[in-house]
């Protein structure tokens, strides 16, 4: 895809008890990294999560998720579950910003973002939903262990996908970031020795931006450095 800057525009799902302002800041050395060759939008899911919830929460009022998995409104992510309590909501978010804001070149998504992200690469390679974007920038992800979401992992996925993951990471264990991975077919793997978060990139060396992902992603890559928080 293309716009008339030429520059990327990347879709960002935030985590499970964040939002659109609080991914935005957590992405904050990233965006000023790339802010010549990436527009970001930051999109909100559309259920609170309740304040009951024993999750660390940065922000109460800012605290949102995709969807809940528990009869008390509350998403664990390593808990297997007969509930997707409002899934089908964060797909129509996720049709309206497509409509209303698209094109966009690639999706983002971190944590429960990242399990909903690695879920609509498989909708859109299956014609599922009216969307369109070139690659997947997985961190933190996982496949949910929710028995409605079974039917999404059945079979392997060809967009080119980024995947991002903590060593120490004690949210989403590290055979669970490495299972998802083992769906896609063109891929790329980076880890760090950190837990649950977003490493801060920054570019020492940016080169001009191509036309497809994967030369773009092949000229960044090697010229990236990685600074954790």
């Amino acid at each position: 895809m293309s716009n008339l800057t030429n520059k990327l525009r990347i879709l960002a799902i935030h985590g499970y008890a964040q939002s659109d302002d609080i991914f935005k800041t957590k992405l904050g050395s990233l965006r000023k990294g790339f802010k010549r060759e990436i527009d970001f939008v930051f999109l909100k899911a559309p259920h609170k999560v309740p304040m009951k919830s024993n999750f660390d929460i940065d922000d109460v009022e800012e605290a949102y998720g995709w969807w809940f998995n528990t009869k008390d409104h509350i998403f664990k992510a390593i808990v297997p579950s007969n509930s997707v309590i409002g899934f089908e909501d964060s797909i129509t978010v996720i049709e309206k910003v497509f409509q209303e804001s698209g094109p966009f070149d690639g999706i983002l998504g971190f944590s429960q973002g990242a399990a909903f992200v690695v879920i609509l690469c498989f909708m859109q390679q299956k014609n599922l939903l009216q969307i369109k974007f070139d690659f997947a920038i997985i961190i933190s992800g996982f496949k949910s262990l929710c028995a409605p979401h079974a039917i999404y992992y059945d079979g392997k996925i060809n967009i080119p996908s980024l995947h991002i993951y903590g060593k120490t990471d004690k949210v989403i264990p590290t055979e669970m970031a490495e299972e998802i991975i083992e769906m896609f077919i063109n891929k790329m793997k980076m880890t760090h020795e950190g837990g649950h978060y977003v490493p801060i990139v920054l570019p020492t060396e940016v080169k001009k931006p191509q036309d497809t992902f994967n030369i773009r992603i092949n000229l960044y890559v090697p010229n990236i450095h990685i600074m954790f928080a």
